[in-house]
């Protein structure tokens, strides 16, 4: 379908990639981040099945006959199928029964419970994940360094213009909304701020049939900001929430608002480091906590300006560490990177892991400021020399360095400023 204007995507390659191969995909993540121009741009009809015209008529037509809404030229786009989840066993029943590749591309913004879906869909229906902007995609990287190469060790030395404390500072506050590129500051905020509002007292309901205290979803929220970046466990939100908020809530409480907000894609944790690598110390299993776009943390934290996050230089080191994990996230999948983090029991660290579909990894230690580099340099070496199979390249994502290149001791540099797929 025709758009007036569209900005490329990562997983646009990869969508066109599946559309040759499978019958049907579906590509899911947060609202607001350019899913559905993304499925128009690859498709040549589409169904909206949340248009308000009619009083909700598509919705009510999706309900009593998927298999009308069906009908279009194809590629065909359902946009926001989960809002009535039989539409799902409709394309896989469709598909089965007219072979043929590329015939619906389906999104949504929730993972839905598996009440109304019959079947999972496996080998008819393949799921693409979509996270928001990087800043290749927004424009605010020079693009000149492949983080595929920089994994495969090989890296061409390159002068680059150096970014400001306050430009990576609005980088964060604004986000990877698509809507917000171009926004001054004080609009840009009102974007995650509006998206959480709307998350608490709208879309926590429409998940499952259980209400839920918003006040205290909030209150689970800002803990999270509060432990963004770092591998606070169930126990210790609550521990911080008692502290900090004067009021707490029990820990499966803690645990089905972990999951929903797992569900709507406000939650993208990282994973531990696969223990299969044998390193000489036990590894840690805890998850490291991210927000799927940093600027929600910023949102919830109250920071709404550059001045607010240079003047807590601690916040934002966290927070830009935030920033660089989305990005790798967005640009390792297109070559089938998986990004994690590595931690064991003597409490060494990597920021991020990423691991190639051979086996072989690459260790990233991320740092906002250039005279960080030295000491994460010289961690990376020591932590791979635990390994029994080392790293295939170690590397510093730096804010504010104004070079990409290849220390004496073989670590690389590059701004986050540079990065691509």
């Amino acid at each position: 379908m025709e758009q007036r204007f569209y900005r490329r995507r990562v997983v646009d390659d990869i969508i066109e990639q599946y559309l040759e191969t499978f019958g049907a995909i579906c590509i899911e993540g947060p609202k607001w981040c350019g899913k559905t121009w993304t499925a128009e741009e690859h498709s040549k009809s589409i169904f909206y099945v949340g248009d308000p015209t009619g009083n909700f008529q598509n919705r009510e037509l999706a309900q009593l006959n998927p298999s009308l809404v069906l009908e279009g030229e194809q590629p065909r786009a359902i946009d926001e199928w989960q809002e009535v989840p039989s539409l799902w066993d409709a394309v896989r029943f469709h598909v089965d029964h007219s072979p043929g590749k590329g015939q619906f591309i389906l999104t949504g913004s929730a993972t839905p419970s598996r009440k109304g879906v019959l079947h999972s869909g496996t080998g008819r229906i393949v799921t693409l994940r979509m996270m928001p902007m990087s800043l290749y995609e927004s424009g605010d990287s020079s693009a000149l360094i492949s983080l595929e190469s920089l994994c495969n060790g090989i890296l061409e030395p390159r002068l680059l213009e150096e970014e400001s404390l306050e430009k990576i500072a609005y980088l964060i506050l604004r986000g990877g909304w698509p809507a917000s590129i171009g926004l001054a500051t004080k609009n840009a905020v009102l974007v995650p701020e509006m998206y959480l509002n709307n998350v608490v007292e709208e879309d926590i309901d429409k998940i499952d049939s259980r209400k839920r205290n918003k006040a205290k979803v909030r209150l689970l929220l800002r803990s999270l900001a509060r432990a963004v970046s770092s591998t606070m466990g169930k126990k210790k939100l609550k521990e911080d929430m008692a502290t900090v908020e004067k009021d707490t809530i029990d820990e499966e409480t803690i645990d089905d608002y972990l999951q929903i907000l797992t569900q709507l894609f406000i939650l993208e944790n990282q994973k531990p480091f696969s223990a299969t690598l044998r390193s000489s110390l036990g590894m840690s299993k805890a998850e490291k906590l991210h927000f799927t776009d940093c600027s929600f943390a910023c949102s919830l934290l109250g920071i709404r300006s550059e001045e607010q996050l240079i003047g807590d230089l601690r916040t934002f080191g966290f927070l830009f560490e935030s920033l660089c994990i989305r990005d790798l996230r967005i640009y390792a999948q297109p070559f089938g990177g998986k990004v994690y983090h590595y931690k064991d029991y003597q409490d060494d660290e990597i920021d991020a892991i990423i691991e190639l579909p051979d086996g072989s990894w690459s260790a990233f230690e991320i740092k906002l400021g250039a005279h960080q580099i030295d000491e994460a340099a010289d961690k990376l070496i020591r932590i791979n020399a635990k390994f029994n199979k080392p790293a295939k390249s170690l590397s510093v994502i730096s804010g504010l360095s104004n070079a990409a290149y290849k220390r004496d001791d073989g670590v690389f540099v590059v701004p986050i400023t540079s990065l691509r797929p």
